[in-house]
């Protein structure tokens, strides 16, 4: 089988994103092997799209000891430098978008603001390999989740631009555990002050702060099985999309037309206006939260 070295060297939701894409790379009969953070390893496997894993930091070195692999696909950007870095490892055949710095890549145009579901699928659909961009489900892992139930609060984000005020979130939580819901706060290990704040002053006990004691797939657990997810434009944000479970998500400087959950399905909920999270209200988040959960419950 055809080995294919997929680059994608972001975080979760860049991975999630991908992943109709890399499905129908699996379909056409490749052996995908995907380049991408290690901490992301698990996940990979759990999309059933991936039989092998290289474990890079961004754009630096892709340390490849294999044969030159048959395919190299660039699903990381536009290029050049992913490109080149992809090139470096001598592949039979290269598929990226269109690049006038590499005139042998003859693949598609790359197009701004595109929707990034939509983006991969067409990449690889333009390459004999076709992609259904609703295919972004994931299985529930086999662990232990850690909050059956409950509604899953997520303040934080990889860029301190996407991050919503901790007094906001702690003021949904308040409101949400006033209402009779068992709400925790997730993060990661970087992250557990800002969980520890927003718990504190939402009134939580500690042991409702899960950040930086979830594994990845306890996460994926936790999230497959909550009520609720209220997050800023983060992973776990693209994980209640996989699962399904209804969420209202603060976006911004990013587009949700871009990196939003998936328009034809009412109980995600997208709140945006320009670049800065902060000009979005408690009042639309708690408006959009009672939307998503009365279609939930329909």
């Amino acid at each position: 089988m055809t080995v294919a070295l997929v680059l994608r060297a972001l975080g979760v939701g860049g991975l999630l994103t991908a992943v109709p894409a890399l499905r129908a790379l699996r379909r056409g009969g490749l052996n995908v092997v995907l380049a991408a953070p290690g901490e992301l390893r698990d996940l990979a496997v759990l999309t059933g799209a991936v039989e092998g894993f290289v474990p890079v930091r961004g754009l630096e070195e892709l340390k490849w000891d294999a044969q030159r692999p048959g395919v190299a696909v660039n699903m990381h950007g536009p290029g050049p430098r992913s490109t080149h870095m992809l090139l470096e490892l001598r592949p039979r055949r290269l598929w990226g978008f269109a690049d006038p710095a590499v005139p042998r890549l003859k693949g598609p145009r790359w197009e701004e603001g595109e929707r990034e579901v939509d983006r991969w699928c067409r990449l690889v659909s333009w390459y004999g390999s076709r992609a259904d961009p609703g295919d972004l489900a994931l299985p529930v892992p086999l662990v232990a989740n850690p909050a059956p139930g409950s509604v899953v609060i997520h303040p934080g984000s990889r860029d301190a631009a996407r991050r919503w005020p901790a007094e906001r979130f702690a003021e949904v939580a308040r409101t949400l555990t006033e209402e009779g819901m068992r709400v925790v706060v997730t993060g990661t290990r970087r992250e557990r002050p800002l969980a520890l704040l927003v718990a504190a002053l939402a009134g939580l006990a500690p042991h409702r702060v899960l950040a930086g004691r979830t594994s990845m797939r306890e996460q994926c657990a936790l999230v497959s099985g909550a009520r609720l997810v209220v997050a800023t434009h983060s992973g776990v944000a693209h994980l209640a999309t996989a699962y399904g479970v209804p969420s209202v998500v603060i976006f911004g400087p990013d587009s949700p037309a871009r990196w939003g959950p998936p328009a034809d399905r009412p109980w995600h909920r997208a709140l945006a206006h320009g670049a800065d999270t902060r000009a979005v209200t408690v009042a639309e988040v708690s408006s959009g939260i009672r939307e998503v959960l009365s279609v939930s419950c329909r």
